[in-house]
């Protein structure tokens, strides 16, 4: 009896009396965390509680609001916020109570009586679990097709099958008694064991999986029901009739359809009405079964005594159906006379003793043996070996003599009895494994345990235990005790439509045909009452969209609409109509739910996580690993196209979740699978550098956010997306001003939204946002130290600062040209995109167009790799790429053009090639223009500080002078706007300005500066001349293209010349719209080697 604690804060000696008062309230732990209560509980109403109870270290929780009045705890007064105190915990877990909305509570709703919440569950090992195990693991298999297996199969063929699913079904119960003593596990069973050790994708497909299994289980069952019911009960309760020996076949299913089908609703209808009937009576059900059992075991010791007197008649070594006649030979005596008999007219064409009779009856004489000679009898050893078959085989006693017939075709019309379908050793694995599942009864009760971490693993593994006793002495007892040729009879033809089992059961084969009956209906019920319930966990916890509907139910919680689906499922199984057929169905299902729970523990073992401390100490991954490859076995074993059909259906559920699913972490051990795949893939990658082979462009994608925290540039996402045909990393990050203590909210905001985007765009990889004390110095860090180990970016994409002309102050530029300068020293590649939100969208698809590729210098490759890569996505895909390079003077333009066209083939890269001429010519007065309005920017941003108004001042004065053109001097004063200005410069026009001002005349001088062509930079006037040159071409070839990618060059090693590098690349660009400039790494990215 657990002991209730109530945490009082003791008052100090000399508080105040008045404070006393206050200080007597109890603590409240839900108070301490009500903070982190909102934030779960707003996550969403279905699986709020979940998340609660499994990210909190105590599980109940209250929602009184006390307030922290303690004073001998003050030092650590403002950690109560998130952590409890130790005393407050312990009290919690020791109140712990987890009764599940099972079936008890579903009782209470519907009597309207609400009973006494008890502290701790009353249900022990026997009574919780191994009886449960027991009455799930005995029923149908065991009654109706066990006999038939052992004459089939033979005695160790029936050992072998019988031993593997016992084995099977054993390392599984291992396996899952580590998982179910690792922690509390709610009501769920096998469904919430898997999806918490290997995730939401791993527990909803096999959890689905389970349920179908389940369900289909159910129909098995209603269909045992049938079968004893119509063969052995009221054989003459058929609706439809055979009109020749053909149809029998085609009738029997039918009458399975139409009865089935009636059974199916009505047993719904039960559920529906209340599933209290349902547990009150399976007690009843689970007394049958040990009724029929105990009754089997006494004909055995019977028949060692007096064996029973059903016989066996045989026409040769013939089994026949005596049904239709009582006397077991050809003719009999009666007042001297010698009449036929009945069994005559079954083979001759009339009663009298000269007429025409068949071959094989005319041939061989008509005997009649004991069908059960007793255990003492030695049949033993003549059932020891297997008798498999065609279907439509006559069944033959071994070691009987016969005369054999030569026309054989008309023995489909006598009464033989014949096997009903092909028979082989895998089929009657897939048949009989249904008879071994259940094990999961315990687990699925664990809410009503008094110990479930106790009772489930000694529970679950005595009833295996049990179970595999009973299957393998019946297997023994049945070779042992019946003949051969009536144990492979399946419905008992030959011994006056009995069970086999029931004819050596004591006292009566009715004791077997009652107690088979309702432990078949017990079954079905079962099945329909805990199948809907686990459909309804699946869809509460919210991890398959479309399955939310079946979380809802009636007022008390019970679960109409996934009873309703649960329905449907099972009529596909009484359609097929043949328990044979529907048993490997649900093997399939069942083995597939083991196999996973082996996966789960042997995860979990071999990751070692923390967190893997299970009290049931007797496991071992290797333990694991084998029943996971058994379970993997059996399945192909069993029927390799259902084991195929059952994966796909789980593969299937696994994509969707995994694409369409509510985001769920469980902590489960996937993701440390995946952690610890992830570490020996790093430390492997780190030790050295990647071939050239396997380059592909880990992105570092640089993203500016806006005063709202939001993306500047979600097109920039898009691209990194059309992109991604190389699969390489993608990390996109940013950066914000200030101090991570004032904004690291913002900063989590940031990345929810960054996140957000590329969800949108669909760019998969890792987003980050840093708080740095200047843009600088964070997206230095970044370039420095994003990624981890061999995982390391090794381009950096980035947009064209667009308004750095227009900024007030150069901070833009700088960032730019800094990045620029950190990433050639860290030898990365740098993309910058140009008009980077006139990019096309990933829904967008250009019909048309070109993909240009300027090729001015080699710098690795990049430039050939690149529009390879963008033409793989579906918007470019009908972009040709076209490739250009320039030759100069001295250049063999038609040589060129044949070695990059060779060089394109052995690179495997289908392009347009293009080569242009470049001769050298005069520096044009455009160029001078460009250069002087460059100078005069530059000239103007090395001015002494002034302060921005007194710049803007200064610049509209000197615009006004020159507009009123004064002809004065100024020494180094401020200018107007440079796109202002408009004057063509030429070598003539600076003579006579000289001359002019040698004749002493003033000068309208509109840059504040001498603009001669002397005192020019040279090195600036070649290098505009060349930007000028390049951009005309560009544009006169490519200013249609749907992308134009250019060599970037790089910034001055003097820094000076910073404010000239960006008109430089301006100029470049002017007049293209969509821009990628590339600069690479330093290194060949791309080969033409294989």
């Amino acid at each position: 009896m657990p002991t209730n604690f109530t945490v009082v804060p003791v008052n100090d000696e000399e508080g105040n009396s008045n404070q006393a008062t206050g200080a007597d309230k109890p603590v409240s732990l839900n108070n301490i965390f009500r903070d982190e209560d909102k934030e779960n509980n707003s996550d969403g109403s279905q699986s709020g509680d979940d998340v609660q109870r499994e990210s909190h270290p105590f599980i109940n929780s209250d929602h009184d609001i006390e307030q922290y009045d303690g004073k001998n705890m003050a030092l650590f007064e403002e950690e109560m916020d998130r952590n409890p105190m130790v005393s407050s915990l312990l009290n919690k877990l020791a109140n712990y109570t987890n009764l599940t909305q099972g079936v008890w509570e579903h009782e209470e709703a519907e009597d309207g009586v609400r009973r006494v919440a008890t502290m701790v569950p009353q249900m022990g090992t026997f009574i919780g679990v191994y009886l449960p195990c027991m009455q799930n693991i005995l029923g149908v298999i065991l009654f109706l097709r066990l006999t038939w297996m052992v004459g089939t199969a033979g005695i160790l063929g029936s050992l072998a099958i019988v031993s593997m699913c016992c084995i099977c079904t054993l390392l599984t119960a291992i396996s899952m008694s580590a998982i179910a003593t690792n922690g509390v596990v709610p009501a769920g069973g096998s469904y919430y064991m898997i999806s918490r050790s290997l995730g939401p994708e791993f527990g909803g497909a096999v959890g689905l999986c389970f349920y179908l299994g389940t369900t289909f289980a159910g129909s098995l069952y209603i269909l045992g029901t049938i079968e004893i019911l119509l063969t052995y009960i009221v054989p003459t309760a058929t609706l439809f009739e055979a009109t020749s020996i053909e149809s029998e076949g085609t009738a029997a299913l039918n009458n399975m359809r139409v009865y089935g089908t009636c059974c199916l609703l009505l047993m719904a209808l039960i559920v529906f009405v209340g599933v209290k009937y349902v547990n009150k009576l399976a007690l009843v059900f689970l007394a049958c079964v040990m009724l029929s059992i105990l009754a089997t075991y006494a004909g055995v010791i019977k028949s060692a005594i007096e064996p029973p007197e059903f016989t066996v008649c045989l026409l040769g070594n013939r089994s026949l159906k005596n049904d239709k006649f009582e006397v077991c030979a050809k003719t009999m005596i009666v007042d001297n006379q010698t009449l036929t008999t009945d069994l005559w007219k079954l083979f001759c064409n009339s009663e009298h003793l000269n007429a025409t009779c068949d071959d094989y009856f005319s041939l061989n004489n008509v005997t009649e043996i004991p069908a059960i000679p007793g255990i003492l009898s030695g049949v033993l050893k003549d059932n020891l070996w297997g008798d498999y078959g065609p279907a439509h085989m006559v069944l033959e006693k071994k070691n009987q003599d016969s005369v054999p017939a030569q026309d054989t075709s008309g023995d489909i019309y006598k009464p033989y009895v014949f096997n009903d379908i092909a028979t082989y050793f895998t089929l009657l694995v897939g048949i009989y494994f249904p008879s071994v599942t259940g094990i999961m009864a315990g687990s699925n009760r664990s809410g009503d345990l008094r110990d479930a971490q106790r009772s489930i693993p000694i529970g679950t593994i005595m009833a295996i235990v049990t179970t595999s006793f009973l299957y393998i002495s019946c297997v023994l007892f049945f070779g042992a005790c019946i003949e051969g040729v009536v144990l492979r009879d399946k419905f008992g033809d030959s011994v006056k439509k009995n069970p086999v089992i029931g004819i050596l059961a004591w006292p009566s084969p009715w004791v077997i045909v009652i107690g088979s009956f309702f432990s078949c209906c017990g079954a079905g019920l079962q099945s329909l009452t805990g199948a809907p319930r686990l459909l309804q966990a699946i869809a509460r916890d919210g991890i398959v969209p479309f399955l939310q509907i079946f979380g809802h139910g009636k007022s008390n919680g019970e679960p109409t609409w996934a009873l309703l689906l649960t329905v449907g499922i099972c009529e596909i199984g009484i359609l097929i109509a043949s328990l044979d057929a529907v048993a490997p169905i649900l093997s399939m299902f069942f083995l597939m739910c083991y196999l996973f729970v082996n996966l789960a523990c042997a995860v979990q073992t071999l990751l070692r996580t923390p967190n893997w401390r299970p009290r049931f100490k007797f496991y071992h991954w290797t333990l694991s690993f084998l029943g996971m490859s058994l379970c993997l076995s059996l399945m192909f074993i069993s029927s390799w196209y259902y084991a195929l059909v059952a994966m796909v259906i789980a593969g299937c559920i696994y994509k969707y979740i995994e694409y369409r699913g509510a985001e769920k972490e469980w902590g489960d051990g996937l993701r440390g699978l995946s952690l610890n795949a992830a570490r020996f893939a790093l430390t492997h990658l780190e030790e050295s550098p990647p071939h050239t082979k396997n380059w592909r462009p880990q992105l570092l994608v640089l993203c500016k956010l806006d005063s709202q925290l939001s993306v500047k540039h979600p097109r920039l996402l898009s691209f990194t997306t059309q992109l991604k045909a190389g699969k390489g990393l993608t990390i996109v990050c940013s950066v914000l001003e200030g101090t991570y203590m004032t904004r690291g909210t913002d900063a989590k905001t940031g990345e929810q939204n960054l996140k957000a985007v590329m969800a949108a765009e669909r760019t998969k990889g890792f987003s980050h946002v840093v708080v740095s004390s200047n843009l600088r110095d964070g997206f230095s860090l970044l370039i420095q130290s994003a990624g981890l180990g061999g995982m390391k970016h090794n381009a950096v994409l980035m947009a064209w600062p667009a308004g750095w002309k227009q900024a007030r102050d150069s901070s833009a530029r700088r960032n730019f040209i800094e990045t620029v300068r950190e990433t050639t020293e860290a030898q990365q590649a740098l993309l910058v995109a140009k008009n980077i939100d006139h990019f096309p969208e990933n829904q967008e698809r250009l019909k048309e167009g070109t993909i240009d590729v300027w090729w001015i210098v080699h710098d690795g490759g990049l430039l050939m790799l690149l529009p390879f890569l963008i033409n793989q996505h579906k918007v470019w895909r009908k972009c040709k790429m076209r490739i250009f390079t320039v030759a100069q003077m001295d250049d063999n333009s038609i040589q060129m053009k044949k070695d990059l066209q060779m060089f394109l083939y052995q690179l495997r890269l289908d392009a347009v090639v293009e080569v242009v001429e470049m001769h050298d010519s005069d520096i044009s007065a455009f160029t001078y223009e460009k250069t002087l309005v460059m100078e005069q920017r530059s000239q103007m941003l090395k001015q002494m500080q002034l302060s921005r108004t007194e710049r803007e001042r200064e610049a509209q004065l000197i615009h006004d002078r020159n507009t009123a053109s004064h002809f004065t001097k100024e020494d180094k004063a401020s200018t107007d706007k440079p796109d202002r200005v408009h004057m063509t410069w030429t070598k003539d026009k600076l003579i006579n300005e000289r001359n002019k001002q040698r004749e002493g005349m003033v000068v309208k001088d509109m840059f504040n500066m001498k603009p001669e062509w002397e005192n020019l930079n040279q090195s600036n006037v070649r290098r505009m001349h060349t930007a000028v040159k390049l951009n005309e071409v560009v544009v006169k070839k490519s200013q249609d293209s749907q992308l134009v990618l250019l060599n970037m060059p790089g910034p001055p090693k003097n820094k000076k010349g910073d404010e000239n590098y960006m008109e430089f690349l301006e100029v470049l660009m002017e007049g293209l719209d969509r821009v990628l400039l590339v600069r690479g790494g330093g290194r060949e990215v791309i080969t033409i080697y294989s």
